[in-house]
Order: C-alpha cells, then structure tokens, then sequence
C-alpha cells in the first residue's frame, strides 16, 4: 500500500462542541480510510505506484475518475485534519496574516470570501485558500473530491487551508445548517499549521 491513512494529532472528541466526535470519528474511520484504500486500489491498476499524490494530481485528467475522486478524498481529508486542532481559531499572525491582507483587504474580508465560497459550493465539495505559482492569495472552492493541485482545478495553487462541505462532515450536528457548520470551522482552525504550509 503506498498511501497510509494518517493519525490524527488529536482525539475524536477534540474539537467539541464545534465538531462533534461522532462525526470525526465516522469521517476518519470509515470515509477517509475508504477514500485511501480505493486509492491504493485505483493507483495499483493504473501502474502509478511509487508516484506521490502530487505527481498523479499533476494529470489527473488523464487517469480514471477513481483515481481522481479517491485520490482526492485521500489527500484533502489529511490536509483537512492537519488545520484543525483544539484550542486553536482566533487569527493567524505574521508573514501569512500579512499575505491575507495584501490578497484580500482585511481578515474579515477573507473570512467572508472563504465562508460564501463553503456556502455557496453546489452539492458536495471543499473551499480552499491557495498559495498560487506567484505567491499571491487565493480563495476557491472545487466540486467532489477535487482540489487546486490538480490539472482540471480553475484555481491552481498549493492547498494551505480547506473546509470539507460534503454532508458526511456536518450532517450529524448541523443537518441542513451548512452555514453554522462554517461558522463553528474558524473556531477549530490552527493558524500554525497553517502558516506553516504557507
């Protein structure tokens, strides 16, 4: 198996009340370790082991739509564990709180593009903020398991933050209430971590 479902650095139960453990624990367990089995599956058929996520992401439109949608699945949910934390949330700091402004006006401007782009995302599928070729700032959203690395994404760019809206993540606590689910999200965010990837 070349790719592993990663640990989470935190229990099920870290996240509450924003983030329920039952809905982290099925997310983890059972999606995302679905997602990274198919994954090794597809990856095997194809002849692309050895290959890093990222290189298969590169031309992913030539490969098959399990390769595309598990591989997506796979490598968004471990950058989406990594961001999250308890005792995290508030703002982030320096050269990224810097970048943020410069791209979008304010924090609150930014957090007002990537809630709308959560929100408004039709179906199931993440918001993103990307570090893009240039270096400058962007916010995105992708449908399914897509995501900016890909060669069939409209934003390219490295992943430094995302939100999963597909149900699976929020259905349990929120039901329908996808903005509330996205609100609840900035209280969960660990700026280092992301800072870190910027």
């Amino acid at each position: 198996m070349s790719f592993k479902l990663p640990d989470l650095s935190y229990d099920y139960n870290a996240l509450e009340p924003y983030i329920d453990a039952r809905t982290m624990e099925i997310h983890h367990s059972k999606h995302h370790a679905a997602y990274t089995n198919n994954f090794n599956v597809a990856v095997e058929a194809a002849g692309l082991e050895g290959k890093t996520a990222e290189e298969i992401f590169a031309t992913v439109s030539s490969y098959s739509p399990a390769i595309r949608n598990n591989g997506g699945g796979f490598y968004n949910h471990a950058i989406f564990w990594s961001v999250m934390g308890p005792n995290a949330g508030g703002e982030p700091t320096g050269a990224l709180l810097e970048s943020i402004n410069s791209a979008f006006g304010s924090f609150e401007e930014f957090k007002k593009l990537f809630s709308t782009a959560g929100a408004t995302r039709f179906g199931s599928g993440w918001a993103w903020l990307v570090k893009q070729a240039d270096g400058s700032l962007a916010v995105s959203s992708t449908p399914n398991q897509d995501n900016p690395l890909m060669d069939v994404a409209e934003v390219k760019g490295t992943p430094l933050l995302n939100l999963d809206v597909w149900e699976h993540a929020y259905y349990l606590h929120y039901q329908n209430r996808r903005p509330d689910y996205i609100q609840a999200f900035w209280n969960v965010i660990d700026w280092k971590q992301v800072a870190a990837r910027f």
